[in-house]
């Protein structure tokens, strides 16, 4: 069962009343995890190169979305059915700090508020989502070794949010564990006031006995371009994610696979000990997820002498 068949389930049970069958529980939570993936920033763009030992920065990301449209299991953009609306209000707290030379630590934590209505339902949550932890390593950590901005960052993303597929409660988490590896370089164009980072990942996804659905694994890229106009930083984000066949109940079902690509573009300026920034991102290009614009307010702090 993929997200879009919130619509097709809420056509078959009729909207006069307001509770849920389980077959349109388990879809509308499929299509609320969704939202999730649509709401995590893209973290850590202005720190290229790993920290050192002591010094580190944090940042606070807060993402608007509000929309009435998903993309289907064709790719197709289109209405939620029954005037469906669903808006997402999260917080991401992100610390990073240097634990050793060519070696750092991330941390991130989300608080989601998320409202999902249509004709037939009136449904909201809020609490801590799905935190995660990260690894990264870098060439700095081998003596003799030139120190450049290529690193390798693992982790994972550990269930913590709230999930029960069996009641009229949104999930505020996916209900299960991935496992994450990817390779970033970084490069500055200096003296020019720009410079660029890349990366590409792998995640691998486990099980969730809950919802007794295990999603495919995905790779996942970002590639990012950004500088200083004076005092205004300014960043330009291409990201995406490609998926593989999801298990449902036992049964590989490859019409669940998602995918999706997005921009972001952000304007920053420093304020007091750090960088405030404003941004619009849009995803113009996906399957099995909901689409539309988000909005993003981020401040950005860099620490350190500890």
């Amino acid at each position: 069962m993929t997200a879009v068949e919130v619509e097709r389930m809420s056509a078959r049970k009729g909207l006069a009343g307001r509770g849920y069958s389980r077959g349109h529980r388990a879809a509308l939570t499929v299509f609320c995890t969704g939202l999730l993936a649509l709401s995590a920033p893209l973290q850590g763009l202005e720190a290229q190169w790993l920290e050192e030992p002591g010094q580190g920065w944090a940042e606070v990301t807060f993402i608007y979305h509000d929309t009435d449209q998903v993309f289907d299991q064709r790719g197709a953009e289109r209405f939620i059915f029954a005037d469906g609306r669903a808006i997402t209000r999260s917080i991401f707290l992100t610390a990073v700090t240097g634990i050793h030379t060519g070696l750092d630590t991330w941390v991130q934590v989300p608080i989601h508020s998320i409202t999902f209505n249509d004709a037939g339902s009136d449904l909201s949550n809020t609490g801590f989502g799905d935190p995660s932890i990260y690894l990264r390593v870098g060439t700095g950590i081998l003596e003799g070794i030139p120190d450049v901005p290529l690193a390798l960052r693992g982790g994972v993303k550990l269930a913590g949010g709230s999930f029960d597929v069996d009641s009229e409660v949104i999930p505020l988490g996916e209900g299960q564990t991935d496992w994450e590896l990817l390779a970033e370089l970084g490069h500055s164009f200096h003296p020019l006031p720009f410079w660029t980072v890349a990366w590409v990942g792998h995640r691998w996804r486990t099980e969730n006995t809950d919802a007794v659905r295990e999603p495919g694994d995905e790779w996942f890229w970002l590639w990012s371009v950004g500088g200083d106009a004076g005092p205004v930083e300014w960043t330009l984000t291409l990201d995406g994610l490609e998926g593989g066949t999801w298990t449902i109940e036992g049964l590989e079902v490859p019409t669940a696979r998602r995918y999706l690509t997005q921009g972001l573009f952000e304007l920053g300026r420093p304020i007091g000990p750090g960088t405030l920034s404003a941004g619009v991102r849009n995803a113009f290009r996906g399957r099995n997820l909901p689409s539309g614009t988000a909005w993003t307010l981020s401040y950005f702090v860099n620490f350190g002498g500890f």
